[in-house]
């Protein structure tokens, strides 16, 4: 609910204290406000505080040497730190907290917050002509922290509603921009922010104008009056003075009448981005204008860019004027590190009689109104009536026509995309689905290697070198050769060692006892299938869980593996739970002390990155319960290769040149046999016409780079969409098709008598249905391709399905439909 709350502080000051406070708090629906009396202790203390705040803030400024927007004379201060000035803005919010916790002025504050909910918008008017108390940053009141929908304005306790005097509406926000004196500033930066309301704002600048050419142009009729250049409020009068060229100084009161007569026609926000602008809004309150910006301090020229390019898009984009105010000048906290106090600088200043304008509301639109219409621009002559009469029947009946076609189009829609979602849910379709994924991932630009890994093979030359050196093996790589691998690799301090290669048979005591001192050595094993011993690879002796990872993969039916599993249940043999490939990269991301954990909905998470679970029914996949076991997520493979060094090249202490021991240095390894036929799958790519296989090493380290590339680069992981929004999508496309079809002129083309002569229209029609149903194919392909290149699988068979058979059923309904001769 919005509120309105109006701190009047009567008569005193803050070195006597004010004996008569008064709230009063409005809200939508009240015509009369609810209003409590207190009163406020003297605070000298507050006003000192302040004081030495104001020196302090002018000459840090002064000496950081920021472009001020206001000619600043030389400070008495000197020395001056951006620590003590924090010390000091700390001192001063903790004083006037505690002023305004003091007794019974405490009693008003409960009273409000009795009367006021977190979430109300409120705006909050601080009633009082005390230069001291307008100068106060209000905002630091504990307050507006308990209430972030509240923003603090100023006031006079004088004012009344402007007279106003009729004017023309005009479809855009009108803006008056004045471009003053801009010298050692960039007013530039004002007005390239102000030309981005071009759509919904007519903005007219006027650089560094003359009194005259000022005067002239305020007499025209504005909705805001923009200002940006230097400007200061004299100290004595507190009267504001602008700059408007090199030479040209004045105030607002050489401007009155031109003022007035903007106000009377429309005026509501004055903005003045520039310094000290205090002394302007009060020479503005005396002439009862709606609403003024300003900055209540000599501001810095990048702050007061910046809290303009926030206000303007928060104001246009739909947001009140108060809530506008305060996202921007909260957001200037951003800037606090090099321009320490920017969000104490922006302030309303508020004519409580009249109410804050939206954006929405400054864009009248012309001519709404009846009224404003002449009479005769209803009327016809009387020759036009029998035509007239024959118009609204043709009219009419084109209706009733076009109404009929709509629920014809919507019917054969809805039945089209139940037929192929029914036919999807059935897994008739995942065929077709994973091979359209297929040429879409294909299609995907290069990416570059991911230097984080090495992969260490182990090819037929090495089965004969491991021969040749005397090292008795039984698999493709013997125990000795493994632990001098090790021994030869670690040196160069490699982040993780992981070993793709089974060891089906009795460990060595030296290789045993090896595997057994190294933490960052991942060991394989396998787990078997349900009731299948001998699908089981054992784990090396004594090895804890948490370096053990299963090699356990998941394969499509037509032979590729699209999937990642990342974690399944263990067994005896294989007592772990958790990949070769996320071990691996877990291992690399701990030693970044970045977590692994399972939210409460049971999703992985590592970091920030949570990894999707591929469900039963996800993306073109219609899994079973034991197909779909386990957690798997799909994989995306990379495009580029890995870097490779053989087993051969390691042993013959290759490794002493440097660039290929960089190789080594901080990577992560993976140990696996790259033999043609040898423990290699499909994967999605093609190699011209066939499908490309490559060594499960090699897909092991597509695995982990996924894992380690989607937390540390944002790479993007797959994912799919709800099913029901995959419904929505395949309807959507099949809605087209029908819609596409149904405005092409079929009128005259009939499926069930075809005309035996050569119909060069007919032609024209079907090639011109044909044309529009292939582009729309294209426009669907590329919108599928689109949205993989950041992660997404959306249905595209099923899409491109329903369009085609919709545009056909809506082709066949219409040519049935008689056409009059």
């Amino acid at each position: 609910m919005a509120k309105l709350i109006v701190l009047s502080f009567g008569e005193g000051n803050l070195s006597n204290g004010f004996a008569a406070v008064t709230v009063q708090l409005w809200d939508e629906n009240d015509t009369y406000p609810a209003k409590v009396t207190g009163r406020l202790a003297a605070a000298p203390k507050l006003a000192e505080l302040y004081r030495q705040w104001r020196l302090l803030y002018l000459a840090l400024y002064q000496r950081l040497g920021f472009g001020l927007r206001l000619e600043v004379e030389t400070a008495d201060v000197t020395n001056v730190s951006e620590i003590e000035l924090g010390d000091l803005c700390q001192q001063l919010s903790d004083q006037l907290n505690h002023w305004l916790n003091s007794e019974p002025f405490h009693g008003l504050d409960r009273w409000l917050r009795t009367q006021l909910h977190i979430s109300d918008q409120v705006r909050f008017i601080i009633e009082t002509n005390d230069p001291l108390l307008r100068r106060l940053p209000w905002h630091l009141w504990q307050f507006f922290e308990d209430y972030p929908k509240a923003e603090v304005a100023l006031s006079t306790p004088t004012y009344q509603r402007s007279n106003q005097l009729p004017r023309r509406a005009f479809a855009q926000v009108k803006i008056l921009a004045i471009l003053g004196n801009s010298q050692e500033i960039d007013v530039e930066q004002d007005r390239a922010t102000l030309r981005r309301l071009s759509r919904d704002a007519e903005v007219e600048f006027l650089v560094e104008p003359s009194l005259e050419e000022l005067n002239e142009s305020l007499w025209q009729g504005w909705d805001i009056l923009f200002y940006a250049g230097h400007s200061s409020s004299d100290e004595e009068s507190e009267r504001g003075i602008l700059q408007l060229n090199q030479t040209d100084r004045l105030t607002l009161e050489q401007l009155k009448y031109a003022l007035r007569r903007a106000i009377a026609q429309g005026l509501k926000l004055a903005i003045f981005n520039s310094c000290d602008g205090l002394g302007l809004a009060q020479s503005l309150a005396d002439l009862h204008i709606p609403q003024v910006i300003v900055m209540r301090e000599p501001v810095p020229d990048v702050v007061a860019q910046t809290f303009l390019r926030h206000f303007l898009t928060a104001f246009a984009g739909g947001r009140s004027l108060y809530a506008s105010v305060r996202e921007a000048r909260e957001r200037l906290q951003g800037l606090e590190d090099r321009y320490p106090c920017a969000t104490w600088l922006p302030i309303i200043c508020q004519n409580p009689a009249e109410s804050p304008p939206s954006w929405q509301s400054l864009r009248r639109i012309i001519g709404e109104e009846a009224g404003e219409r002449s009479p005769s621009q209803f009327q016809f002559p009387s020759t036009h009536a029998v035509s007239e009469t024959a118009t609204f029947g043709s009219q009419s009946q084109r209706r009733r026509s076009t109404l009929s076609a709509i629920w014809r189009v919507c019917l054969i829609s809805v039945l089209v995309t139940s037929l192929v979602v029914g036919g999807r849910s059935l897994g008739l379709l995942q065929p077709f689905e994973l091979q359209a994924f297929d040429r879409l991932v294909q299609l995907r630009p290069a990416e570059p290697p991911d230097n984080r890994l090495l992969i260490i093979s182990i090819d037929d030359a090495d089965l004969q070198y491991q021969e040749q050196q005397g090292m008795a093996r039984k698999g493709s790589l013997s125990d000795q050769a493994l632990v001098q691998l090790l021994q030869k690799v670690e040196p160069y301090q490699p982040r993780m060692i992981a070993s793709d290669i089974y060891h089906d048979f009795e460990f060595e005591p030296e290789l045993a006892s090896y595997l057994q001192q190294r933490d960052h050595i991942i060991n394989v094993c396998r787990i078997g299938q349900a009731g299948n011993e001998a699908t089981q690879i054992s784990s090396p002796p004594d090895i804890p869980a948490e370096r053990l990872g299963f090699t356990n993969s998941v394969v499509d039916p037509d032979g590729v593996i699209r999937r990642h599993l990342l974690g399944m249940p263990s067994d005896a043999s294989c007592p772990t739970s958790q990949s070769l490939s996320l071990r691996a990269a877990m291992g690399y991301l701990n030693s970044l002390d970045i977590p692994l954990q399972f939210t409460e909905a049971g999703v992985l998470q590592i970091g920030e990155v949570s990894f999707p679970k591929l469900e039963f029914n996800a993306g073109g996949y219609q899994l079973s319960a034991a197909e779909a076991n386990g957690y798997q997520a799909l994989l995306n493979y990379r495009s580029a290769p890995f870097a490779q060094i053989s087993l051969r090249k390691v042993l013959d202490d290759s490794l002493t040149d440097p660039a290929l021991a960089e190789l080594v240095k901080d990577r992560i390894i993976l140990i696996g046999v790259t033999i043609d036929n040898v423990d290699s799958h499909f994967v999605p790519y093609r190699n011209r016409l066939m499908r490309t296989e490559i060594p499960g090493v090699v897909i092991q380290a597509h695995m982990t780079s996924q894992i380690i590339s989607a937390v540390l680069d944002q790479r993007p992981l797959l994912w799919w969409l709800p099913q029901w929004f995959e419904a929505v999508w395949i309807g959507f496309w099949a809605w087209m098709g029908g819609v596409l079809v149904w405005w092409r002129p079929l009128a005259g083309v009939s499926l069930r008598s075809p005309s035996k002569k050569h119909s060069p229209g007919k032609n024209r029609i079907a090639l011109k249905l044909g044309l529009t149903i292939g582009l729309s194919l294209v426009i669907l392909h590329s919108l599928c391709f689109t949205v993989l290149l950041w992660g997404g699988w959306l249905p595209l068979v099923p899409a491109a399905l329903a369009l085609m058979i919709s545009g056909g059923s809506v082709a066949i309904a219409k040519s049935k439909i008689p056409t009059k001769p």
